[in-house]
């Protein structure tokens, strides 16, 4: 198969006028030192110091004695490399904030190269007594210089200063005024000012680059350090995204070349159970193009089911220390663009050998269950086997069989089971919240077709509920075997956001009491309780933000969500690091282990002893690969939701309120999807307060109210599809919206803002409820 291709991505036409990233000339602060050194691509030792900061005589000898100060203090080695490592994470360093819960702040380092198969720690952002407000300031992306410490609890970090945004981080298209000075206006609708270009590197305007800031001071402006083109042409949006975040996109050339040995390796028979007479059928969407889960099932004569799950056996190919498996751990999982995929695996393996495809031999590892007649699995037993698929059929390809019934009976067993299964699901009432996902749908030329809200039909939940079960009994088996697992944990709502959602309830009239034991059917009663659609929608809302993020981790602590007390990733190792590591303790503990041929690969496909040992640090890896990629899959939606109603500015769309803050309130279209802003400088000339524990604007002179989940007629202001932003506005609106950018806007100059910009100060934030708007 031929190797992925690289993407375009155009050059500076004169590389050659680009200025250098060294530090400005001066004797340099021991901080300055200690971020040179983590930022250097190289091992910074003297020489490379004062080479970059331009010493010369006295100020070297003044280096050297600084350098041994900094040496005896511990700051770093004091050898010729100038790095301090302990344990993997230098004593003082730069970390960059990674996420905020509950108000406490997580950071990694922002420069990590130890080993490309090492994950990076996670260290808690601590501040010194009376310093709260500095972390209070803190958001995700913030670089800050920290001291750093490994307590019992994990790394610590202790911020000293924060720091400029990093250099290698902004992006943006390029802008030229009238008077010809260019302007990289943010491609990232979080920030609001578009910067100086001080050197354009031989960007034009309208072209999508990456800078760098052109010096210490932001008045510096930046420079254009790569060209990579026209902002809206076919894959852009994603590309946006993938450079933004990071993405590891092009496959290093051994790892190709080691995917092509691997894809090679002969499918042998022996020690695998032989499955190709089973019925499996793939059920995938209509696009997919990795297959990793197959499904059969027929009735036991006893009121239940036997059940095969059939899943890709990546362990086979992508052994533990080999490049392909540093290359997967690095990416974490695949990601999923409207127009591209980003796979966790090269495409001879992903697509291809490990993909379950049709009337193929193809390597598995299979979960055998047997459903009981109240939908429990009682048994379970795990194989490595050869299949050969009987069917890829796509979702509403299946369906439409079963609605029409005209099933054949392979699929007539498959619903059959999953009744069965959803029995059981419904007893143990796992959470239910109805939220819409938007779906892209491209033309062959990359333009945008389509954008509507993903159908939800029973075959979806057909396969959802054969992989949970699946998922379950590979949890329950390691454990069986006291064997290592890496979990999918959701845990139970912190206590702060409960009291937030019980003040939240009371502003409805409804009573969440926080003495009981909080389980996901609570919030169903809760849901069902409510009979107002405007007010089920703010309650759903309010609910979801309660709820902590899912995460991987070796120690179980359940699955809230879904109401299991012991849960893993098994069924889709062709895209989660997770599940491949799942697969390899499997592996392991029921001693399926299958020889690669003398001298191809690594012998061995189970877990490593490195695996075992820092199973933790490779969790905390994988799921913020699995951040990264959520987020930039929803970034990378908005944009192109943007981009499909810009054409439609001026119009008026039914909406719905999905939050609100002191500054205006956030609204989607219906049926459609896409949040934007209603400043409420476009509420007209009164004066709107916030109140904090309703989440509800009060027009001060009339009463009214804007809240979450209220339906209203608004106006398509702006749709950015550079940023994915959208502003809405009342159809009747006599306030402005401001120019994003930084720079005023002669269209919009002269017009009157609105009065709630008038003594705003003094007012209460918080003021008691008196109702919503109907």
């Amino acid at each position: 198969m031929a190797r992925t291709p690289r993407p375009s991505t155009p050059k500076s036409s004169s590389p050659k006028s680009r200025p250098s990233s060294r530090p400005q000339p001066g004797m340099p602060t021991r901080e300055q030192v200690i971020e040179f050194i983590q930022t250097s691509p190289t091992p910074a030792g003297k020489r490379e110091i004062a080479k970059a900061f331009g010493l010369k005589g006295q100020e070297k000898i003044a280096l050297k004695k600084l350098l041994k100060d900094m040496a005896e203090e511990g700051l770093i080695d004091g050898k010729k490399t100038a790095y301090h490592r302990m344990g993997g994470v230098p004593k003082v360093t730069v970390l960059r904030v990674l996420e905020i819960e509950d108000g406490e702040a997580f950071a990694i380092p922002d420069a990590w190269s130890p080993d490309d198969a090492s994950p990076p720690p996670r260290l808690r952002v601590v501040e010194a007594r009376g310093k709260k407000a500095r972390q209070a300031a803190l958001k995700v992306g913030d670089r800050i210089l920290a001291r750093t410490e490994e307590t019992g609890r994990g790394w610590t970090a202790h911020p000293m200063k924060k720091l400029a945004a990093r250099t290698d981080g902004l992006m943006g298209v390029v802008e030229i005024d009238k008077s010809g000075k260019g302007w990289l206006a943010p491609v990232d609708k979080r920030v609001r000012t578009s910067s100086p270009i001080a050197d354009l590197g031989g960007a034009e305007a309208g072209q999508l680059v990456i800078a760098e800031p052109a010096g210490r001071s932001p008045r510096a402006g930046v420079k254009v350090v790569e060209v990579l083109g026209d902002p809206l042409a076919p894959k852009a949006f994603s590309l946006i995204a993938i450079a933004k975040h990071g993405i590891p996109h092009i496959f290093p050339d051994d790892v190709l070349a080691e995917g092509e040995l691997a894809a090679k390796l002969p499918l042998s028979h022996d020690n695998r159970e032989d499955l190709r007479d089973l019925p499996i059928v793939a059920i995938d969407p209509a696009d997919a193009r990795d297959h990793d889960d197959a499904i059969w099932a027929e009735p036991d004569g006893e009121g239940g089911y036997r059940a095969v799950i059939a899943i890709a056996d990546v362990s086979f190919y992508v052994r533990p220390g080999s490049k392909l498996d540093r290359e997967a751990r690095k990416r974490g999982n695949s990601v999923y663009f409207p127009d591209r995929v980003v796979p966790m695996l090269p495409e001879v393996l992903s697509a291809d050998v490990c993909s379950l495809k049709e009337g193929e031999d193809r390597a598995a590892m299979a979960c055998h269950i047997r459903i009981s007649p109240q939908g429990k699995v009682t048994k379970w037993r795990f194989t490595r086997a050869v299949v050969r698929i009987a069917h890829n059929i796509a979702y509403e390809d299946a369906q439409a069989k079963i609605d029409a019934g005209e099933a054949p009976e392979w699929l007539v067993n498959l619903w059959g089971a999953w009744k069965l299964l959803a029995d059981a699901r419904a007893a143990r009432d796992p959470l239910d919240l109805d939220l819409p996902e938007r779906r892209v749908v491209l033309d062959e030329a990359g333009k945008i077709a389509e954008i509507a809200v993903r159908e939800r039909l029973d075959a979806h939940r057909v396969v959802e509920d054969f992989m949970i079960a699946a998922n379950v009994a590979a949890a329950k088996a390691l454990e069986s075997k006291t064997a290592p697992v890496v979990y999918r944990i959701h845990e139970p709502p912190s206590r702060e956001k409960l009291i937030a959602l019980r003040d939240y309830m009371k502003t409805f009239g409804h009573n969440l009491a926080l003495g009981q034991v909080i389980t996901p059917s609570l919030f169903n009663r809760m849901l069902k309780d409510v009979g107002d659609d405007n007010e089920k929608a703010q309650v759903m809302e309010a609910v979801l933000r309660s709820q902590t993020q899912a995460y991987y981790g070796p120690a179980n602590a359940g699955h809230f969500g879904l109401a299991l007390g012991s849960y893993a990733h098994f069924t889709s190792p062709i895209r989660r690091y997770a599940d491949l590591l799942v697969h390899r303790a499997l592996v392991d503990a029921f001693h399926l282990e299958q020889p690669a041929p003398k001298g191809a690969l690594p012998p061995v496909s189970g877990l490593s002893d490195r695996d075992r040992e820092d199973l933790s640090k490779v969790s905390d890896a994988i799921s913020q690969a699995e951040r990264r990629a959520m987020e930039a899959e929803r970034e990378t939606i908005d944009r192109y939701v943007a981009a499909w109603l810009s054409g439609r500015v001026g119009e008026v769309f039914d909406t719905r309120i999905t939050g609100v803050q002191g500054f205006g309130f956030f609204a989607t279209i219906l049926g459609l999807g896409g949040d934007g802003l209603v400043p409420v400088s476009t509420l007209g000339g009164e004066y709107f307060a916030y109140d904090e524990a309703s989440q509800t604007l009060i027009g001060g002179d009339s009463g009214t109210k804007y809240a979450p989940g209220d339906k209203l007629k608004l106006r398509l202001a702006e749709a950015n599809a550079l940023t994915g932003a959208l502003k809405f506005e009342l159809p009747d609106s006599e306030g402005t919206i401001e120019p994003r950018g930084g720079r005023p806007d002669p269209k919009r100059s002269g017009k009157p803002r609105g009065k709630h910009m008038q003594g705003q100060r003094g007012r209460p934030k918080n003021i008691r409820h008196q109702g919503r708007k109907r």
